[in-house]
């Protein structure tokens, strides 16, 4: 079983991916593959909540935004780290709900995962309708994780 893991670089996306290894069968799943989609039209092409920052705060004039994709994959890539499958990355530029299809048609992918819900930006870049659009347009199932309510 192929599984793709999209990620925007948030810590629900993460979180997603945390929750597939909740339920899935390790045995069951050979590859995972982890894509980010770093979108040319954004306003901000890639927002990383995973990955370092430095001294603790993001200088927006340095940041790359290909590198900030690399090291949110890379954050998601570590939590399947001797879980059994096979992971790999995918870094692809484009609009994320299409290029996230587009590759799990090319990966001849058995299951999407992707995360719904969130908070400020990153909301807007990956989760909510690009959760929708992947859900509607993927070759195959998808796994759409909701966060976990805070206590009211």
């Amino acid at each position: 079983m192929h599984v793709v893991v999209a990620t925007d670089g948030s810590v629900q996306s993460l979180d997603a991916a945390r929750q597939l290894k909740a339920f899935a069968d390790p045995a069951k799943v050979d590859d995972v593959t982890v894509v980010a989609v770093i979108s040319p039209l954004a306003a901000v092409p890639f927002v990383n909540d995973l990955g370092p920052a430095v001294s603790g705060v993001r200088d927006p004039g340095s940041l790359s935004f290909r590198q900030e994709a690399h090291d949110a994959t890379s954050a998601v890539m570590a939590e399947f780290e001797g879980w059994g499958a096979a992971v790999h990355r995918h870094l692809r530029s484009g609009s994320p709900a299409a290029e996230i299809v587009r590759a799990a048609v090319e990966l001849d992918a058995d299951l999407v995962v992707v995360a719904s819900g969130g908070q400020g930006l990153t909301e807007t870049v990956l989760l909510g309708s690009t959760a929708q659009r992947v859900q509607h347009s993927a070759p195959c199932p998808v796994l759409v994780a909701r966060p976990k309510r805070a206590p009211r």
